[in-house]
């Protein structure tokens, strides 16, 4: 049952009318493009490729003084050499040994007799055995000491120790510990190295007792006084002599294991590397040092020599340095891969960076590029080294990846090695430390616009794309935009990144659910209000989210002063497109051969944005109601036309045509509406089928008034309406039955149906678009019905012709909405059964 309001609806059958609370057929579903309140489609702002690779284009806000230099001279002395030392060795200043001569026997027994030392406290052992720590490790790290600094000794004779040792005859004492002569031989020979303090440091000594005998020796054997008593003065302290001992032990066999390393890195280096260093040192031609170079990274892969810690790394370095004065490409290149693989740091690693990004400004150097597989190098940088001591190497080893990927052959390789991955991590990286200290890192803001620009050339690839929706990368562009604000190259590279992604519906979505984009777009439109290339690529992204997404819709209209921010970008735009237009004049070229206008541009995607925000019930009459937004919207139809700019005209008709859509109290399209029709009729006239099919719709909405309806009928635009029937396109015959239906609703006015052959082009319709085409073949047999309302002979009505064809479509009409009945709705089949029956009676 219908309400009271749908009554009056039904009665007055508007082609037009606000949708009802029911659920929709198929065929609406199918035919949803017909809608009265429809989106807008447009092209995406077009970004000219740069002639020139440079760090930043010829359009950025930067001034030569204010931002690094892409070009610069690079050679051997650009390097240091103090880089080739690796970092992680600590050098030491060598010790003076002073070997110790043996002790007289009166002297040794007047030291024995004196009193022996207190033992040391804990802090000084620490202290010392710190030393002797450091020793060792530097003489691991190649700061070796000299092995021996005593004299040689003579065949025969033996150093004696300071440890002194009694025996006895069942037991042997050392240092105060009794052991068996057995255990006593073993314990002597596992100790060869001793150290002997002298209160601070040590003196080291190298002693070897007791070689090849299998008993101790005779002077050993021997008890005596004075043994007796230099034992009882070193037993105070036997047990820390034995841990010293130990340790000594450990720290010897583990030297010794370190010399063994190096003896096998001598060989490899003299048997491998050496002869292709000189090689390299020949310089005969490029071919043979590329090879040379070739087969030096190999070796050294193999030999395990890559990276900073090898011993010989400063020769290697040195030689390498030395050959990027030849100035090859593709010498230069090898060169570069083998010294990021050295892993030098600092000046160098900037250099080295260098070198490759000025190779890469080249685009036929590409393919030397691929060869080489430096980009696997130059990645490895970006995620091994650290952001912010290398923010210049970075930004140089960015730009040569800006460089790389805007080759479309480059695109699968970096994605398959992380780029995109790395890219956001870094992003990451600066969003962290400019939250946490407040200021951005310096130039981090020179490397961010290539970051983002390699990002832009990226998403064109589908794996690209789908990788930055599963690491959650577009949230983390927005926080960039937000904290680089002032940074207009930023800005605007990011707005291109969104302005590709919001063309894909899950990309688009992802962004829509961003709650805070709505927000700071906005907020880049007031601040860059008059740029064009950042304001035009904003206004495209609000475009597609608000195309097909009510809640972004929704969003966005809450901002704080969205829909002001809208007008007041309109109005500067079209008062610039207007000056553009008065300046051009009547003397150039001829209008259809100018190029489109930057201004026209911003315009296109604004009138696209107003469109589908006015979809919402929320926002679509505040629009209709608002005089501002429909000023500017009807100033500019008044002075362009459709052959000036056909996608301006048509979006802004659209706009016009869902404004009209809502009927509510104050409206300034029902205040203009005669004004409004006017102005269609240039459409109307036009050669130009999308700009005639927006027309008709707006004279759709418009023609629910009895004024539109004698406007229509004194400008003979129902004769125009009738013509549009005999069209074979469904949208237009629809839009164009639909204004007829209108027309029909008033009975004086049902007679110009018979004009032009109205009824025979209606029945036509209905033959040919009927069966297929529910909807149309519904406002047909409406506008049939009005037309026949209260006829007494069916003949008279629609002629004999006419008559006949419509008693055989109808009923198979009818027969075709009882088989498939679930496809349509129950008015569509009221509408054939009641023409039907008003025909056959």
């Amino acid at each position: 049952m219908l309400s009271p309001n749908d009554k009056k609806l039904e009665k007055l059958d508007p082609f037009y009318r606000p949708s009802m609370s029911k659920q929709k057929t198929s065929a609406e579903i199918i035919s949803e493009a017909r809608n009265a309140l429809r989106t807008v489609r447009t092209q995406r702002p077009f970004t000219p490729r740069e002639d020139q690779r440079k760090l930043f284009g010829p359009a950025s806000s930067r001034t030569p003084e204010n931002r690094p230099p892409s070009s610069f001279s690079l050679h051997a002395s650009s390097f240091e050499s103090s880089d080739s030392r690796p970092i992680s060795s600590a050098r030491l200043s060598p010790l003076e040994l002073r070997p110790k001569a043996p002790a007289s026997p009166a002297l040794e027994e007047d030291l024995c007799l004196s009193f022996p030392k207190p033992p040391v406290d804990a802090a000084k052992m620490r202290r010392i055995s710190s030393a002797r720590a450091r020793l060792f490790r530097a003489a691991s790290q190649g700061a070796l000491l000299p092995d021996r600094t005593l004299p040689p000794a003579e065949p025969k004779k033996t150093v004696e120790s300071k440890e002194t040792v009694v025996k006895g005859d069942p037991m042997v004492k050392i240092n105060g510990i009794y052991l068996t002569e057995s255990n006593a031989m073993g314990h002597l020979k596992s100790h060869p190295l001793q150290l002997t303090y002298d209160g601070g440091f040590s003196e080291i000594q190298e002693q070897e007792m007791f070689k090849g005998t299998t008993s101790l020796p005779s002077h050993l054997r021997s008890g005596g006084e004075q043994g007796k008593r230099c034992s009882r003065a070193s037993s105070y302290s036997s047990s820390s002599d034995v841990s010293r001992l130990e340790a000594r032990a450990v720290s010897k066999a583990n030297l010794q294991e370190k010399d063994t390393e190096i003896e096998v890195d001598e060989v490899f280096w003299n048997t491998r590397i050496v002869p292709i260093l000189h090689e390299l040192e020949k310089e005969e031609n490029i071919e043979t040092i590329c090879a040379a170079c070739t087969q030096l990274h190999h070796a050294l892969a193999e030999g395990n020599m890559l990276g900073n810690k090898f011993k010989r790394r400063s020769i290697l370095l040195k030689t390498l340095y030395k050959l990027v004065d030849i100035g090859s490409d593709l010498l230069s290149l090898k060169l570069a891969k083998l010294i990021l693989a050295l892993k030098v740091s600092r000046k160098n690693l900037l250099n080295v960076c260098k070198l490759i990004f000025k190779i890469s400004r080249s685009e036929k150097n590409d393919s030397l590029i691929e060869n080489d597989s430096i980009l696997e190098s130059l990645l490895e940088v970006l995620r091994n080294e650290d952001l912010h001591t290398n923010t210049e190497a970075f930004l140089y080893c960015m730009g040569a990846i800006k460089f790389i990927s805007g080759n479309p052959g480059f695109l699968d390789e970096m994605i398959s090695k992380g780029a995109v991955e790395i890219l956001v991590n870094l992003i990451k990286q600066i969003n962290e430390n400019t939250r946490k200290c407040g200021t951005c890192l310096p130039n981090s803001g020179h490397l961010l616009v290539q970051m983002t620009a390699t990002l832009r050339n990226l998403v064109d690839s589908p794996p690209a794309r789908s990788k930055l929706l599963s690491i959650s990368a577009l949230p983390q562009l927005c926080a960039v935009m937000g904290q680089y604000m002032a940074d207009k190259d930023v800005c605007t590279n990011i707005a291109r990144i969104f302005s590709k992604l919001t063309s894909y519906h899950d990309c688009c979505a992802a962004l829509a659910n961003c709650s805070r984009c709505y927000a700071l777009f906005l907020k880049v439109i007031n601040k860059y209000q008059k740029k064009q290339d950042l304001v035009v690529r904003i206004v495209f992204i609000l475009g597609n989210l608000t195309a097909k997404n009510h809640q972004a819709r929704e969003q966005f209209s809450k901002e704080k002063g969205s829909i002001p921010t809208l007008l007041s970008l309109f109005h500067t735009f079209y008062k610039l497109d207007l000056c553009a237009e008065e300046q051009m004049g009547e003397a150039q070229q001829p209008k259809v051969q100018r190029p489109r206008a930057p201004a026209e541009d911003v315009l296109i995607k604004l009138t696209r944005v107003l469109a589908n925000l006015a979809i919402h019930p929320g926002i679509g009459p505040a629009l209709a109601t608002n005089p501002h937004a429909v000023g500017l919207l009807l100033a500019t139809l008044e002075y362009k036309s459709i052959e000036d700019c056909e996608e301006l005209v048509i979006n802004t008709t659209a706009t016009i045509n869902n404004l009209s859509y809502y009927q509510v109290k104050n409206s300034i399209i029902q205040d203009k509406k005669l004004h409004i029709a006017e102005l269609l009729i240039k459409l109307l006239v036009s050669n130009n089928m999308d700009g005639i099919l927006e027309a008709v719709r707006v004279f759709g909405n418009l023609s629910q008034d009895h004024d539109i309806c004698d406007f229509i009928v004194q400008k003979n635009v129902h004769k125009f309406m009738i013509a549009l029937l005999d069209a074979k396109h469904q949208d237009i015959c629809f839009s164009a039955c639909g204004v007829l239906l209108n027309l029909t609703v008033d009975k004086n006015k049902r007679v110009i149906l018979k004009e032009g052959g109205g009824i025979k082009k209606l029945v036509d319709c209905l033959r040919h678009f009927g069966p297929t085409d529910w909807q149309l073949a519904c406002l047909v047999c409406k506008t049939l019905w009005n037309f026949s309302e209260n006829i007494t002979n069916a003949s008279s009505c629609f002629g004999d012709e006419d008559t006949n064809t419509l008693l055989v479509l109808l009923p198979s009409f009818l027969v075709s909405s009882e088989v498939k009945a679930y496809q349509y709705s129950p008015e569509e089949v009221k509408y054939a059964f009641l023409t039907s029956n008003a025909i056959s009676s």
